[in-house]
């Protein structure tokens, strides 16, 4: 080797391969220490520290190239901060490029889709598919960042800025292991379970007869296929299934922290039997820190801290779950439709009502309502519980007026809430449980107006679909317009939406045929719909009818005639002492008191018997005048006597 260190890195650069890093090192060490200000050897110093994975090496080796390095080594820099979790800085690093090239953007959308940017992502691969100056080998990656940026879009509710083709696994999905498992992640993001499973075990199969992959590697990829295979099976119901896969991973063995932790958590959720949740919680954490690149993405994290919150429960710590859970509550601005806050609310109201249900917990947690009136995930609960109970009254009561609160604020943000697609969604099931259609109508339709004014990107699609279904059901002209403009907005959408185009043709066919003329071709012919019917058939059976439910009163109409009462016919009761053959009482249709047995009790009652005895003397009476005009008394006559006592005077 020549003396000279920088002739040697050169010479060992034009004959180096991929397992010379080491080497390389040490010769650009050697360089930089023999002249400092030699770039070249500082360059190749960060390129291979970012080739043995030392990323914070090769950050603290751009700081001591200076600020010529960095400008140099922007690309550089950007992957280093990637890879070390600083996914701020990085990307207002890979923003400095200039021009772009496609190494940055390749990174750009790197780092963006880390930084759960999902939508900065996919506009980036988006733009890096339509041109045509892409390297030999580049389509593939391609294909599999897009497939795995649209499947973290549908898990985080924007499959609406998914295209259609996206959405379905095509033939050469299935080529690849890589393409074959994001597929089937957008499956389970959509909740298509049973395609999914099918398209991971077709993504196993192929990971296995890889020839590309050492033995190390594939069993690096197969953990990751497995744990989201026994995932699936567990949400089919095949239990049994996702056990016995659960059994074959080995946790040591794993050597990604993220995939470990999952597989932790899953292992743990599917057990057969139950398990001391005092245990379960300890093995939890024993789980090594994540940092940098190995974080859990948001969703992650928070289905692993609403399962946290749950074993302590189970352990009965009540007040310390209520506590830490309306921390977090009260910290976030409300009203939100984050669903993390709103998983929050429902902890905290299982603690409050220590796992009752029913009326009991009803009790417990409805003056919580008072003191977090904007609480989202609380109030869902009490619905639920008051649903559960069949008693949908005062859901509906409380429903509506915290709907009213949140319209009677004038920010964006409280709108947004308003019409979110979960709460609409509940809305229009509460009031479909009272039959109340119209005012179903009038939600989705006050929704639909929301959402048309804000950016298209922003409007979810399914919501929009659902209500422009809704408003072709009304008569009213002013719903059908609104209608027509809902699905001509969704067809705009370069998504291929079929429903949305079948829905466009429906609102303008009468009115304005040269507005669904493009859209024709996007619908299947009638006739190949109707190519497998057997019309004379369906003409024979006549015309199926479906029972309604009455909306009759119970009264009678006026002009119906009158119908005959129905005559009950009273089963005939018989005395305590009836006897067959003994003749009744002749007396006994009469009053107790007139009957000859009837002997009243006491001396006055004796009296009154002698004096109603039929035959006896009548007695007269006389009516005596009181004095000074004090009334009348009745007294009985004196009997006629002798003659002294007619001589006496009176007083």
């Amino acid at each position: 080797m020549s003396s000279d260190p920088a002739a040697a890195l050169t010479s060992l650069l034009r004959a180096s391969s991929i397992q010379d890093h080491d080497e390389i090192l040490k010769a650009a060490n050697a360089a930089i220490k023999a002249s400092k200000s030699n770039i070249q050897a500082h360059h190749t110093r960060v390129v291979a520290l970012l080739k043995l994975d030392r990323f914070d090496d090769a950050l603290r080796a751009l700081a001591d190239g200076g600020d010529k390095l960095e400008q140099e080594c922007l690309v550089e820099k950007a992957y280093a901060l990637y890879k070390s979790g600083k996914l701020n800085e990085a990307e207002e690093t890979i923003k400095l490029v200039s021009p772009a090239t496609r190494t940055s953007r390749h990174l750009a959308g790197q780092i963006a889709y880390r930084a759960e940017k999902f939508r900065d992502a996919a506009q980036v691969y988006r733009e890096l598919a339509t041109q045509g100056d892409g390297i030999p080998g580049e389509e593939n990656d391609l294909n599999i960042n897009t497939l795995a940026t649209s499947a973290q879009l549908q898990w985080n509710g924007l499959g609406h800025l998914v295209d259609e083709e996206h959405k379905q696994p095509s033939r050469e999905d299935l080529e690849a292991f890589e393409t074959a498992y994001n597929a089937a992640c957008g499956c389970v993001a959509r909740g298509d379970l049973s395609k999914a499973s099918v398209l991971l075990k077709r993504a196993r199969d192929l990971c296995e007869a890889s020839e590309e992959l050492s033995e190390e590697e594939k069993k690096a990829e197969l953990f990751s296929l497995l744990i989201q295979h026994a995932y699936v099976l567990t949400r089919l119901g095949k239990e049994a299934d996702a056990i016995a896969l659960q059994k074959s991973l080995i946790l040591s063995e794993i050597t990604e922290p993220s995939s470990r932790v999952l597989a932790q958590n899953n292992q743990t959720a599917v057990a057969s039997e139950p398990q001391n949740p005092y245990l379960t919680q300890r093995w939890l954490e024993s789980t090594s820190e994540l940092s940098g690149n190995d974080k859990l993405f948001g969703y992650q994290a928070a289905i692993l801290r609403r399962n946290q919150l749950a074993l302590s429960l189970q352990m009965q710590k009540f007040d310390g779950v209520a506590k830490s859970t309306n921390k977090q509550i009260q910290q976030t601005p409300t009203p939100t439709a984050s669903s993390e806050i709103a998983g929050l609310g429902v902890v905290n109201a299982a603690a409050h009502a220590h796992l009752d249900t029913g009326k009991a917990a009803i009790k417990e947690i409805l003056p919580m309502l008072e003191k977090r009136p904007a609480d989202i995930g609380l109030l869902l609960t009490i619905i639920q519980l008051y649903v559960q109970t069949k008693n949908p009254g005062p859901a509906l009561g409380l429903l509506e007026a915290f709907l009213k609160r949140i319209e009677q604020a004038t920010t964006p943000d409280h709108n947004d809430v308003r019409f979110s697609p979960g709460l609409v969604a509940v809305t229009v099931a509460v009031y479909r449980l009272f039959g109340r259609q119209n005012s179903v109508r009038t939600e989705l339709a006050r929704a639909a107006t929301h959402w048309k004014s804000r950016a298209k990107d922003d409007a979810p699609s399914s919501l929009l679909r659902e209500a422009g279904v809704e408003l072709l059901k009304s008569s009213n002209t002013e719903d059908l317009a609104l209608a027509g403009a809902t699905f001509e907005d969704l067809a705009a959408n370069p998504t291929n939406d079929t429903i949305a185009a079948a829905g466009l043709v429906a609102s303008f066919a009468t009115t304005d045929y040269a507005k669904i003329e493009p859209y024709l071709n996007k619908l299947t012919p009638v006739d190949k719909l109707t190519s497998g019917t057997d019309i004379q058939a369906l003409i024979n059976a006549g015309v199926a009818s479906v029972a309604t439910a009455s909306t009759q009163g119970t009264k009678r109409p006026a002009d119906a005639e009158p119908q005959k009462p129905h005559k009950r016919f009273r089963k005939k009761k018989l005395p305590k002492d009836y006897e067959e053959g003994k003749e009744p009482d002749p007396e006994r249709w009469l009053p107790l008191r007139d009957r000859s047995t009837y002997r009243p009790k006491g001396k006055k009652g004796k009296k009154r018997a002698q004096e109603a005895t039929q035959g006896g003397v009548v007695k007269e009476q006389e009516t005596l005048e009181l004095v000074g005009g004090a009334g009348a008394v009745k007294v009985e006559k004196a009997a006629g006597g002798g003659g002294k006592k007619k001589n006496k005077k009176k007083k």
